[in-house]
């Protein structure tokens, strides 16, 4: 795909279709997490998450879509959250992403239709540009923010990928039975 940065704007997608949402794809640094990295003096890693934002992935299996995420960094820390989340397809250390998106949708045997990307930078684009629906954190860059359909009012590891999730359900009018199963099974 050849980019000309100086045209760059939001791509004419056609209208989502709700009803055919299977899956959210998320980014790592910058969406789950603030995009800071902090190395302990053993040079140990370590990323802050949301509380807020895993509440919403364990709505989002709850409501039977599907969580991925697919980051450019390796990191033990987002391996265990992810485990702590069930989120099944958890791709890391990924330059390409693109490619990497279309190996899993055809094992999966979905398409683009089908799938809401949130990204936060320019390894995000490709995919972005491609999926249903694209959404990213409020301090997203400019540049991406420009492109994408739905902003969050949160910022990448505060709550933006809740804010994304609870958008997509409220939306595929799935949202509100989900909350109300998850009521009744804690009380």
């Amino acid at each position: 795909m050849n980019y000309d940065l100086s045209t760059f704007s939001r791509p004419i997608k056609k209208p989502v279709i709700w009803k055919d949402i299977r899956m959210m794809i998320f980014d790592c640094d910058g969406v789950l997490t603030d995009g800071k990295i902090i190395y302990s003096g053993e040079m140990l890693e370590s990323k802050n998450f949301d509380a807020h934002d895993g509440m919403g992935f364990f709505l989002l299996n709850r409501a039977g879509l599907i969580p991925a995420v697919i980051t450019g960094r390796s990191s033990k820390a987002l391996s265990r959250r992810c485990e702590d989340l069930k989120i099944p397809h958890v791709l890391q250390g990924i330059k390409r992403k693109l490619d990497i998106t279309e190996e899993l949708l055809s094992k999966l045997g979905l398409n683009f239709s089908q799938v809401i990307y949130m990204g936060d930078d320019w390894n995000d684009i490709p995919v972005m540009q491609l999926a249903a629906l694209s959404c990213c954190p409020a301090d997203a860059m400019p540049e991406i923010r420009n492109i994408t359909d739905y902003i969050a009012t949160r910022n990448g590891g505060q709550g933006a990928a809740r804010e994304c999730i609870d958008y997509v359900l409220k939306n595929i009018g799935i949202y509100e039975k989900t909350v109300l199963q998850y009521l009744q099974d804690i009380t």
